[in-house]
């Protein structure tokens, strides 16, 4: 391994011939990709997703063992695209359920930051909508 550790370096033998070679290795990396509700491209952030997670369950019985669960939910959800891309608003679905699952105060904090509430109206009809899922 070189001394960045990007590169494999091997001695290598040809059957056919019987000479001896070196080949260099270097590991192809292709960033994962989310696209914004602006349709900017901004490589995914696991830290990201996290900061989110932990502002919508501040002060709330979410374990940080549940919100990397949901992280890492999220994640595979972006390497398992065969683009290697994701929609942001994918994202957050999915995320809003899982913290609908978990607790209904983080659930409301985190779509009201998601989907942009304005006014009050708006968080009225979220609850309303969670009372209703009962």
């Amino acid at each position: 391994m070189s001394k960045e550790g990007d590169v494999i370096r091997r001695r290598r033998h040809c059957l056919s011939c019987a000479r001896r070679f070196t080949t260099y290795e270097r590991i192809d990396e292709i960033p994962y990709m989310v696209i914004k509700k602006d349709r900017r491209r901004e490589r995914f952030d696991r830290q990201k997703v996290l900061q989110g997670l932990l502002r919508a369950c501040e002060k709330r019985p979410v374990t940080m063992a549940q919100m990397q669960a949901m992280v890492s939910a999220a994640e595979e959800l972006v390497t398992n695209s065969h683009a290697r891309e994701c929609r942001t608003s994918t994202i957050g679905e999915l995320l809003m359920r899982e913290l609908r699952q978990v607790d209904k105060v983080a659930y409301v904090r985190f779509a009201s930051v998601y989907r942009d509430f304005h006014d009050a109206r708006q968080f009225v009809r979220e609850i309303r909508h969670l009372k209703l899922d009962r």
